[in-house]
């Protein structure tokens, strides 16, 4: 059974809606979440600031800190939840229940959750005993833009020695991921009346070219770009979404494709796009300004912290597990901007986040926080 204490900081924090979505008719503002941990923090001593994200209305980042000086430990999370089909969820999804030694509810994993896990391991510790700070992060948007951590990482006033962001990793210490890209691949062509297709441009047919080009490129980068950290090893390339023309009996004017690319530490966003471009480039040689590449969103770079790092040896010690590397992306390579050793760790697993009836097994509860004591400890006292 959980703590009263732990349930009811887990119960506040769960029953705030604060989805991230591209789609307006689900992206919420995480504000009340951000307030409430406000709340939190400030009540145990913590400095507070909060920030509104420049052009995002509703949209706030959150920094606490405990401790003067430079450097110490910064323990980082985001505030939003993806959204959730309704009608998949057998529980309500801002209500946590407590069933068969576990948490459920939207965030309980993926992440909002947490923070309550800090505020548990926090009980035990002495604040005039720090010799170094300890900031808490609590960013908006991970789910979309990530533009909560973009924003801290430009404006580089952080300077953490070390940070941990408590994603859902199984409290296996995550030292390297992949990035992630997504790409529109827009043909345009000269639509006309199909009795002679030669009256015009067929986009779909281009379309068809470009895909044997790109279908190419992701052999290319099985057989040659290899990273044996991953369990996927090489950078990935998927054919995801295509839609052109308007009508059988008319040349299709115009065709769009989608793609996912995950780049790798060894094989970053910038060369994988230039391999992009090199393979479609005989498209554009035989019709020229047909092709018109397009960021659906910035990239997300890959990260990856190095094996010896202190971090990466305390987290080891702390867990009991060794470090892995894994093939989806996190805030890391922002926060990794601040100049500190980051790695990713925290409770639940991956497999549930994302999902109908999203929980947390209570068997994470004492190892987490024991793990949590121990790496402030280390780097703060």
């Amino acid at each position: 059974m959980a703590s009263t204490d732990f349930f009811s900081l887990y119960k506040n924090i769960i029953a705030i809606p604060s989805i991230s979505s591209t789609d307006p008719k689900w992206d919420q503002s995480n504000e009340a979440v951000i307030r409430l941990l406000a709340d939190w923090f400030s009540g145990l001593g913590f400095r507070i600031e909060v920030t509104a994200l420049p052009d995002l209305p509703g949209k706030f980042n959150l920094v606490a800190t405990l401790g003067e000086g430079e450097g110490g430990l910064l323990l980082a999370g985001h505030t939003d939840t993806v959204p959730f089909d309704e009608g998949a969820w057998n529980k309500d999804p801002f209500k946590v229940t407590e069933e068969g030694n576990r948490l459920y509810g939207l965030g309980t994993i993926d992440m909002k959750g947490f923070f309550a896990f800090i505020v548990e391991a926090l009980k035990e510790i002495d604040p005039t005993q720090l010799k170094k700070p300890l900031r808490i992060l609590a960013t908006a948007d991970e789910e979309t833009t990530m533009a909560g951590a973009r924003a801290i990482a430009a404006a580089a006033e952080l300077k953490p020695d070390y940070a941990v962001i408590g994603e859902p990793t199984g409290l296996v210490p995550v030292l390297a991921h992949k990035g992630h890209m997504s790409e529109a691949i827009r043909i345009t062509g000269k639509s006309g009346h199909s009795s002679d297709p030669a009256n015009g441009v067929n986009a779909l047919e281009l379309m068809h070219q470009a895909m044997g080009q790109i279908l190419g490129l992701q052999r290319r980068l099985k057989e040659q770009y290899a990273d044996p950290r991953f369990a996927v090893p090489q950078p990935t390339l998927n054919l995801g979404y295509i839609q052109g023309g308007d009508s059988p009996n008319r040349i299709c004017g115009c065709c769009e494709l989608h793609i996912d690319m995950r780049p790798t530490p060894q094989v970053g966003p910038e060369e994988l796009m230039g391999m992009l471009k090199e393979a479609l480039s005989p498209i554009e040689i035989h019709q020229p300004g047909c092709l018109h590449l397009q960021h659906l969103h910035e990239p997300i770079p890959p990260y990856a912290c190095p094996d010896d790092a202190v971090l990466v040896r305390e987290a080891e010690r702390a867990s009991g597990r060794r470090a892995e590397s894994v093939n989806y992306c996190t805030e890391a390579p922002f926060i990794q901007q601040l100049g500190c050793e980051t790695i990713v760790l925290g409770p639940g697993h991956i497999a549930q986040a994302h999902q109908p009836d999203e929980y947390l097994d209570l068997s994470f509860v004492e190892p987490t926080k024991q793990v949590l004591r121990h790496l402030i400890q280390r780097f703060c006292m």
